[in-house]
Formats: C-alpha cells, structure tokens, sequence
C-alpha cells in the first residue's frame, strides 16, 4: 500500500498490518508469545491480526515490533491503532494474573537495519487501555467490539524510528495500526498560493509560510498565512484585512499618446494638445511630458506634468529644436512614452488658423509639437502657494506616496542590488526600523566601495516596510554632491536592506563636539554652505526635508557634509494627533518654524528656519539648541518674539543671516539660493567675519529680547532706548557714568552695569542682551555699506 493524503494527513503506515510488517520480540527474545492470526471480522471479510492471551501466568513481557518507519519530513507522529481486547471477569481462574491494558513504545534510529534494540532502549508513549471489552457472549454472536485509540509523538529528529506493543498479561489483539502525521495542503485564497506544509513539532505551534501569487497577478507584499497543529490554515487576524490585498490582478497601464494637435507657436513658447490614449485602461491621473534640446540627446532635461490634455510652455530659445514625450498615468502606473517627436521655434508667431494643419498622429510623422500649460508639478511636501520657477534639466521630485502600489516608487527609483554582493561587518547604530552596520559592497564589473546600511527589523508590519522603503523611493530621485547617495535596495530576501555611500564621520553634530574648537571660521563657513547647496537642491526639486538638523547631516572623510535622513514624510498630514508625535518620536520642536508647528505648514521657507538652528548649531559645535528649556517653553518663547543669541566667537554676518531664518513671516525669510549666494560672499571677503558678537558674558541659557529696537533709526537716545525695553527706572544711572550713546552703550560688560549700580542679575542679562542686538544691528547696517 502506497503513501495516501487524506485530507490535512499524510500516511506513513497504511491501516492494515501487512505480513512481516511487525516482527515479535521478548526479553529475552525466546519468549514471545505474540502469534500472527487470520479471523473474520463482522462482515465475514479475513484480516490478519497479531495476538496473545498469556493471562494464565503472571508476569508477562511479550514485545512485538514494526520495521524502521522513515519519520520524512514530519516533526510529530500520530499513532491510530484499532484492537480488540477480552474482558477479564469472562476468564474462569484469573483474576491475578488477567490485564486488561498493554504499553506502546518507540526507538528513534537512523539506522534502517537494526536486529536487536534493547527493552531500555525504547521511550514509553502511554499504557493503552479499551473502551470496551468483549466476551464468550460476543464471540458466540460474531461481534467484534473494536476500540480505536491515537496517540502523538514529537519532537522528532532522526531519520525514522520503530515503534513496539509490550503485552503484560492481556488477552488482546492489534487489528491495525496507521501512523501519520498533520500537514496543511496546498491552498490558493486570494490569489495567492500556499504549498503544502507539514505541521510543527509542538501541538500549539504555528508555522510561518510565506505564498507566492498565481499567475497573472502581482504581489504588494509577500503573502502569509500561518499553518496550524491541527493542519488548518490560519491568517494572523491583525491582518485579516491586509492579506486579501496581498496579491492583485493588475490592470494594465494606459496605452501611448498617440494623437497631438499645436495650437500656437511663438519664438519662446508652444501650446499643444493631444488625445486620450486609445486604450486608458482606468481613470488618467495626470500626463506627463519629458522635453530636452534636441542636441542634448536626453542629458538635460524637463519633466512637466498636468491633469489635463493641453500644455504650455514657456522661456524657449528661438529658433530651437526640441524633443519630447509624453505618457499618461493611472492608478496601474505608467503608460510607454510616445515615440519622440520635435519642433523648432520660429522668429515669429503661427496664425492660430493654420496651427489646425497640424493634427497628425506621432507614429507617422517626424515633426512633432508640444508644450504645457501651467503645470500642476508633483510637489511633495510643499504648499501650493510658493510659485516654483524651473529650469531646463531640473527635475521634479515625486512623492512615492502618490502611487497606489508603493512598491512601483521603489521600483523606479531604487536599484535593486543581490545580496550575494553586499558584506555587512559591524553594526553602527540603532535606527528607527532597525540596525545600521557598516559594509562592503561589490558590484560585478565596479570596484568594492565602503557602504551603510540600514536593515528592517525582523516582525515588521506591512507598514513599516512600506515607510522604510519609501526613504529610498526619494532618495534615490536625488543627484548632489551634499545629498546622501543612495546606491540600493535589498527587498527579495530577508532582512530588507537600504544601502547609501558611508559617511566615515558620522552625523555632523557629535562630529562637532568631538573636535570641539578645531575648526577655523573659514572651515565651519564651508560646511554650512555646502549644506545650503544641498538644501537650495531639494528646494529646486519641490522636496521639503521637514526634519533638518545637524544630526541628519552626515560627514565624509573629506569634511563634506551631505543631507540626509529623507524618512519624515507625511505622518504629520495623515494624523490630526501627530502635533508632537510621529513614528519615530517627538517633532523635532527646536528646529521646526512656528507656522509648521502651529498649522503644519512645511515649506521650503520652513526648511529654512531649521537652517538657520543648523547654522546655530555649527557654530555653537553642537550645543543643543535653546539648552535644557522645555519644548512647551520653546514654543512659547518664540511667539514672543525670543531667538537663539549668537554663539561664543560667531561672527555678527553669521548671527544676522540665522536672524533673517528665524523671520516670524516666512515670506520675509532668504530663500537657499540667496543663503548659498551670501556665504560665498562671506567667504570671499574673511574680513566681514572677523567681527564677532559673542563675547559678551551672558548665562548661556539667555535668549535674546524680542524685537531689540534699533537705537539708530528709531530712537533718539540712550533714555528712549531703556523705555522700550522696560528699564527706564535706570535713566540717572546711565547718564551719571556718561553711557549716552549707542557706540557707548553697546560694549558695556557686566561688570560695568554692576559699577553703575545696577544689581538685579535678570536686568543685567535683559540690558546685555538688548544691546547686543543693537550691535548686530549696527554692524549688519555697516556690512550693506562695504561692497562685496
């Protein structure tokens, strides 16, 4: 009889014994009294039976054994054995020596062969006792009264076992024995499939099994299901939900744009429209148009999308060939490009009448014209009412949470890398998803470069893979030499792996306290601006950071400092409660605008006031912005009108360029590419750094006053000055020592307000600070006047 599935079993010994399947053993060997007997049981039909009735003698020790039963792949055995047994009480003359139980053993072995196992060899699974007995009365009326016991083994670990019957005086006889073990078929639910799987070793344990989708379909995430003791097939029921969307039957994507019309044609600028794809296979979400100078060949060039059919474009150069392309998008991604198609301006403009000669269809004609309207530009993380000027080969970013298979995003954007060529040789750091280590990576044809690499965690939910590799969706849209440069994705095994360029120094604000007072002006100036070049970057591509700090700058070897950490998205949009919390921990509070605290309004001009603390931090070589005040305190100070004081040593140009970060309106904030201009100024001229504002003693926990006023153009003495910042009670004591004027006020010393008589150390500190603003802002007013 061959192996038989039945159901969630897997046979290994059919039901029927079959002759020389047991084999009788005693201790010692010579004494069995085990016989091999053919009856016929109630329906007339013969079957073999191994029996004994040694009830006359006491002490009994009768064995019987199977072969070698190979344990395959099972890690728990199931034992069914149906027997008949006499009832004692119908035996005259035994009431001593009659039992009416029997033990069952087994040996695990590797060895198929085995002659002789010794009785201390085998490990007892239980004592076998009937449900019912049978008697002279039954024999006499041919009724069989059969009992059917199952017992279960684990944990099993050798190559198979035997298994034996010990008889201790019953009158007893095995009819069959079937040993099996539990599986899981296979299994398609949702379209995705589950092979068959055998249960674990422990009766509560749950194997995890991970499916594959059938064909035709497409998998969001690996799919999961658990297989049970019991042979069912369970679905964790937190993802109950999750799973039935594991795997999906794709709709294709929308089909080539195929027919355009020019409506208008001028020296800088061309209107076209087009027609719905012949085949749009869903709702068009928007199109996309890719354009380049023809002699460009694609290395320069601009993607411009919009929702509707019709494009205008504007700033051409005249009497200029232009390539382009487009393709539409919907929620199944997107469609092929058109074939390309060019058109040249001209010195003049076309009639609109005859731009209607115009309609063709791409395939067959080599001209082609195009152009965009205002575009509706993918723009990620920024308000829609900071206009956006582009220019041609700048690239817009696009928010992978826009697609509805995130997995496509890191599709996209992201190299997939083998993991047979990435070496991971220590761990580094500890992230939010998991570790980050420092390794090697190889790529077949390149030479071995040094890499980070961050891991997602084992036991992660369908959400924290989708977070995690969305970093590496807008990572890998990125191409600067002071962004992070990320060379990778691991998603076809385990663990998930992101892998960037290694930045040997680490985040540059424990770089900083480590090399405390090391650094030159020039040298610190050098950092923040290649920061702000990687900022201005971001800014042109529509990507606002949102959590801009010095400990997500990272340092190379080479002191260059690139931007990094992409992974605050858009928790903050998604959830009303995130005010102060993500998935990550508390908003970065001390770096983050008001209007982005108060309304969540993130903008470039936001990513701009966390500069400037950027700034602060750099120069202060990373002393933790506003100190040990609260985050409710923080808060409430700059309402106020309170900001950071300039550093020890920091150079008035520096403090005034975080003063005009820290505008309360961020319309009056620089925007990147004016911070990168002034720093080159600055670094063009050293001597406009040489004046610093920072030397003046103060408690380092002091903020400056809010809205210091301007002696020079709003007041017209030293007692106009005390009255505005609340102080004037101190008039008699300035003009007694002779402090009447500004130049004269400004570079008073604490002990100098103590000479004077003014004892109180919290009016101190508010005179110190006042003035001090009051010399940067004399001093920022001499800077304008210095050409540069």
């Amino acid at each position: 009889s061959g192996l038989m599935v039945n159901l969630a079993f897997e046979e290994i010994l059919p039901s029927r014994i079959s002759i020389g399947l047991l084999t009788s053993l005693s201790f010692p060997p010579s004494l069995s009294q085990w016989e091999e007997v053919s009856i016929m049981d109630e329906k007339n039909t013969p079957i073999r039976t191994y029996q004994v009735c040694n009830v006359m003698e006491p002490n009994q020790n009768n064995w019987i054994r199977t072969d070698w039963i190979p344990r395959g792949g099972a890690q728990r055995i199931y034992i069914e054995i149906k027997f008949t047994l006499r009832d004692c009480n119908s035996l005259p003359g035994v009431m001593g020596t009659c039992k009416e139980t029997f033990n069952l053993y087994y040996y695990e072995s590797n060895n198929d062969k085995e002659r002789y196992i010794r009785e201390n060899q085998f490990t007892k699974i239980d004592t076998i006792a009937a449900d019912e007995s049978f008697t002279q009365v039954d024999i006499g009326d041919r009724i069989m009264k059969l009992n059917t016991e199952v017992r279960d083994v684990g944990i099993l670990t050798r190559k198979g076992f035997y298994l034996a019957f010990q008889d201790v005086g019953a009158c007893i006889a095995l009819v069959s024995v079937r040993i099996f073990y539990k599986k899981c078929p296979l299994t398609v639910r949702n379209l995705a499939q589950f092979p068959d799987t055998t249960t674990g070793a422990d009766t509560s344990s749950l194997v995890e099994v991970r499916g594959s989708c059938v064909d035709n379909s497409e998998e969001r995430e690996v799919p999961k299901m658990y297989c049970g003791a019991d042979g069912e097939w369970l679905i964790n029921p937190d993802l109950s939900a999750v799973f039935l969307s594991l795997c999906f039957s794709p709709s294709p994507a929308p089909s080539s744009v195929t027919t355009i019309q020019a409506k208008d044609i001028t020296r800088h600028a061309v209107s076209l429209a087009w027609q719905q794809p012949e085949r749009p296979n869903g709702v068009i979400l928007e199109y996309e148009v890719k354009y380049y100078e023809k002699d460009q060949n694609e290395r320069s060039y601009r993607i411009m999308k919009t929702s509707s059919r019709n494009a205008e474009i504007k700033g051409l150069s005249p009497l200029t060939s232009y390539v382009f392309h487009v393709r539409a998008r919907t929620a199944a991604g997107y469609g092929d490009f058109s074939a390309p198609f060019e058109f040249m301006t001209n010195s003049g403009r076309f009639p609109c009448a005859s731009c209607l000669l115009f309609f063709f269809h791409v395939k067959y004609n080599p001209f082609h014209l195009f152009v965009n309207r205002r575009s509706k530009y993918s723009k990620a993380k920024q308000d829609s009412d900071e206009e956006r000027h582009l220019h041609p080969g700048v690239r817009i970013y696009v928010d992978p949470f826009t697609y509805e298979d995130p997995n496509q995003a890191v599709r996209e954007f992201a190299k997939e890398i083998d993991a047979s060529c990435i070496k991971i040789e220590k761990v580094i750091g500890i992230g939010e998803f998991g570790e980050v280590c420092s390794g090697r990576l190889k790529m077949p044809g390149k030479r071995e470069i040094c890499v980070a690499i961050k891991t997602l965690k084992a036991g992660y939910t369908d959400k924290q893979r989708r977070d995690f590799l969305s970093e590496a969706s807008i990572m890998g849209q990125f191409d600067h030499p002071n962004i992070i440069r990320l060379e990778g994705v691991v998603t076809k095994c385990k663990p998930v792996m992101i892998i960037t360029e290694y930045m040997e120094n680490g985040s540059l604000d424990a770089f900083l306290r480590k090399n405390d007072g090391r650094f030159t002006v020039i040298q610190l100036v050098g950092i923040l601006r290649g920061i702000a070049s990687g900022m201005k970057y971001l800014s042109d591509m529509s990507y606002v950071h949102r959590d801009l700090a010095a400990r997500n700058i990272l340092v190379n070897s080479n002191l260059v400092c690139k931007v990094s950490d992409f992974g605050m998205s858009r928790v903050l949009e998604e959830d009303p409660d995130a005010a102060y919390t993500t998935r990550g921990g508390k908003i970065p509070i001390r770096w983050t605008a008001p209007e982005a605290i108060t309304y969540r309004k993130f903008t470039s001009a936001s990513d701009v006031w966390s500069y400037g603390i950027v700034m602060w931090e750099v120069m202060s070589y990373g002393e933790r912005p506003y100190w040990d005040m609260s985050n409710q305190d923080v808060i409430k100070a700059i309402e106020e009108g309170y900001r950071l004081p300039p550093p020890m040593d920091c150079p008035v140009s520096l403090h005034q360029l975080m003063l005009d970060c820290w505008q309360k309106e961020r319309a009056e904030r620089p925007k990147f590419s004016q911070i990168v201009n002034m720093l080159d100024k600055l670094i063009r001229n050293p001597n406009s750094l040489k004046r610093t504002g920072g030397e003046i003693a103060r408690p380092n926990t002091t903020l400056l006053e809010p809205s210091s006023p301007e002696f020079t153009s709003t007041l017209g003495s030293v007692a106009d000055w005390l009255q505005a910042i609340n102080m004037e009670r101190y008039r008699d004591n300035f003009t007694a020592a002779g402090y009447t004027t500004p130049e004269a006020v400004v570079h008073m010393t604490q002990e100098d307000m103590t000479r004077i008589g003014i004892s109180s150390a919290i009016h101190q500190d508010k005179i110190l600070n006042s003035a001090q603003g009051m010399l940067s802002q004399m001093q920022q007013m001499q800077d304008r006047m210095v050409p540069v």
